[in-house]
């Protein structure tokens, strides 16, 4: 009997204001979550607003870290790519939506990634080509935020259906609307 898919560990690849509020939604909804950033500030700024949830801060987001039903996952803070991918079951970045940063982060994440970490990205671009550029095509997806509660799924047709299917649960536990939709470009 084949046992599906399960999405216990996330690292969150970027802690601007997006992947800071992305990786506090992770944390809230019970993952381990796993924040890295290039730059030392923006972690020494998260771990700042993670630890003292009740203090306004100056970033834009109204979310918190931390579960009114005691579900609440759990956040570290790596200073490296490699050491926040090391176990992590899905990684997703918040670089630029720019091809020439997808593809070094894609490729970042597919040679130091665990070969069954599902490669994910934010983007407007063709996943179908960014995953071209992987040795896992077939665990790579884009999402597309229609609001703030929604995200449309994009794969494609090399996507592992069971992936998929894991993928879409992720995001549903996370709260989001998930619509699943094959890449436009492909």
């Amino acid at each position: 009997m084949h046992t599906p898919r399960e999405l216990r560990r996330v690292a969150v690849i970027g802690a601007g204001s997006a992947g800071l509020d992305f990786a506090a939604r992770c944390v809230r909804s019970g993952f381990q979550v796993t924040l890295e950033d290039v730059m030392p500030s923006r972690l020494r700024h998260a771990k700042q607003w993670i630890t003292s949830p009740g203090d306004p801060s100056e970033t834009a987001s109204s979310s918190r870290i931390g579960s009114d039903d005691g579900h609440a996952g759990t956040l570290r803070l790596a200073s490296t790519v490699e050491d926040a991918v090391r176990d992590a079951d899905l990684a997703i970045d918040f670089v630029p939506d720019e091809l020439e940063s997808k593809l070094e982060i894609f490729s970042m994440l597919d040679r130091m990634a665990p070969p069954h970490t599902i490669l994910c990205t934010p983007t407007t671009l063709s996943i179908a080509d960014l995953a071209s550029c992987t040795y896992r095509p077939q665990l790579c997806f884009a999402l597309r935020f229609a609001t703030p509660e929604s995200a449309d799924l994009i794969h494609t047709s090399r996507s592992a259906a069971d992936v998929l299917a894991a993928t879409e649960r992720w995001l549903q536990q996370l709260g989001l609307a998930v619509t699943a939709s094959p890449d436009p470009e492909e």
